[in-house]
């Protein structure tokens, strides 16, 4: 057995000295890394098992008898193992995957570089010029996100600044839907180049229920950040629909996708030490694991709310309700940025518990797109929805042109779904799909123009022909050349 262990020792410095992808191996059976169990002995369909835990399953076998409490006392790191079996390992796992039981090697604390440099960390009024090529309007928004990021990394990048910590600045944003508020974190991680998580708070449950347990979302962002623990570290999650997670109301069973979960987040947000399971979402799997710390991680809540105006104009109309001098019951009901006025008590009134309140620091609004904000989502962003059609139509040599009132119908119909910017595309998929069909077939066409008479299925669109574009440059030479 261990001339055995020996050779195979061999073989595998052989493999490490000759190819080093920055990984090590993982013990099938153990779970320890190899800079803790040493050389691992390698096996069919890719498994590794360490010399200790291939030794004892030898002495195991040979006696004939199994010692279950001499195994477990030997082996404490082993839990729920009763006995090993070299057939099982070979018919287990036919398709393991040769990065599956690999963990990525931890850098020297000797040789370990800043994470960041707090020169390299763009300021926030460049944070928000470029979002401002992105994202339309959200002045209010865009600022806030811009400061509050911008302290974030400043505090990862110094760590503790003569003995005084910062703390996290986690934010809570509320807009309705179709504001731009995950269209907003999207950007703002492939500004920065950090990893981002972006993870639906619905199918979140109390540990020991069906659905995903609250470690998940650090799973997600490992995931995002290849395995690298130090990268995920100082990434960003964007924890979505996080108003379905708010207490149920007039309900005698146990909550426990609701007020549970908020107080199962409570350390996560707050920062602490939490094993994840490296390339997989569930611990049961059997999947190496590793410990994430969540105090760098910087968290932002997002959710549409659509009760809390509701609470808001209660709260509102409570100030002055009777007299000469009272305010009108309707006076809030078609204001369309009514959630700014919102406050941590509307909150709390909602469903959030104030322990959950308390971690997100920083709570701000997105406002409620309207008829000229929309206008400029179509055309004005770098990868604005008609710019992207246009570049369609670019391919079959046809230039796409659209007319000041088209925009303004497409925006009016947008208005009328409710669904903010998510209608745009609608509107202008079920319009478009008749061009995309007909204009490959007739090579002569050189330019289509849309219409509001063609949005408002009153008209078609202006098609022009090649001959015409042609014939139109050439008078212009001929005028420019005369002149």
């Amino acid at each position: 057995m261990s001339d055995y262990i020996e050779n195979n020792e061999i073989d595998n410095k052989k493999d490490s000295d000759s190819k080093d992808d920055g990984y090590e191996d993982i013990c099938y059976i153990c779970r320890r890394s190899e800079s803790t169990a040493g050389k691992m002995v390698h096996l069919p369909n890719n498994i590794c098992v360490c010399a200790d835990c291939m030794q004892r399953t030898f002495d195991t076998m040979n006696n004939g008898n199994v010692d279950y409490e001499s195994i477990m006392k030997h082996m404490p790191y082993m839990p729920n193992i009763s006995m090993i079996n070299l057939s099982d390992l070979n018919n287990m796992n036919q398709n393991v995957k040769p990065n599956s039981q690999k963990i990525k090697k931890k850098k020297p604390k000797e040789k370990a570089k800043p994470v960041l440099d707090i020169k390299s960390i763009p300021a926030p009024h460049k944070i928000k010029a470029s979002l401002d090529e992105y994202v339309v309007g959200q002045e209010q928004a865009k600022k806030v996100i811009s400061v509050a990021v911008y302290n974030h990394y400043k505090r990862v990048a110094t760590d503790t600044m003569d003995e005084i910590e910062i703390e996290k600045s986690n934010m809570l944003m509320i807009g309705p839907t179709g504001s731009g508020k995950t269209f907003l974190v999207k950007t703002l991680a492939r500004l920065l180049d950090v990893p981002l998580a972006i993870t639906d708070a619905t199918s979140l449950t109390e540990a020991g229920y069906i659905g995903d347990d609250i470690e998940s979302v650090v799973s997600k962002l490992l995931a995002a950040a290849d395995n690298d623990v130090e990268r995920a570290e100082r990434g960003i999650i964007f924890i979505d629909e996080i108003d379905k997670i708010a207490k149920k109301k007039n309900t005698n069973q146990r909550d426990v996708s609701g007020e549970s979960v908020q107080q199962g987040m409570l350390k996560l947000l707050e920062g602490s030490e939490v094993e994840v399971p490296v390339g997989a979402n569930s611990k049961n799997a059997m999947v190496p694991l590793t410990t994430v710390n969540t105090k760098n991680i910087l968290f932002i809540c997002g959710g549409a709310f659509p009760e809390l105006e509701g609470i808001i104009k209660e709260r509102l109309n409570k100030s002055a309700s009777i007299g000469f001098k009272a305010d009108l019951k309707d006076k809030y009901d078609n204001d369309p940025n009514l959630l700014s006025q919102v406050t941590v008590e509307d909150i709390r009134k909602f469903g959030m518990i104030p322990e959950f309140l308390g971690r997100l620091p920083i709570v701000f609004t997105l406002d409620a797109l309207t008829k000229d904000m929309l206008v400029k989502v179509l055309s004005e962003p770098k990868n604005a929805i008609l710019k992207q059609y246009q570049k369609l139509l670019e391919l079959d040599e046809v230039k796409l042109n659209f007319d000041e009132d088209a925009l303004e119908a497409i925006a009016e119909k947008a208005l009328e779904k409710k669904t903010g910017a998510r209608a745009l595309r609608a509107i202008i998929e079920e319009f478009m799909l008749d061009i995309m069909y007909e204009i490959p077939k007739d090579d002569d066409i050189g330019a289509v123009t849309i219409t509001r008479a063609y949005i408002e299925h009153i008209g078609a669109p202006r098609i022009e022909m090649r001959s015409t574009e042609k014939l139109k440059a050439n008078q212009a030479v001929v005028q420019k050349a005369e002149s």
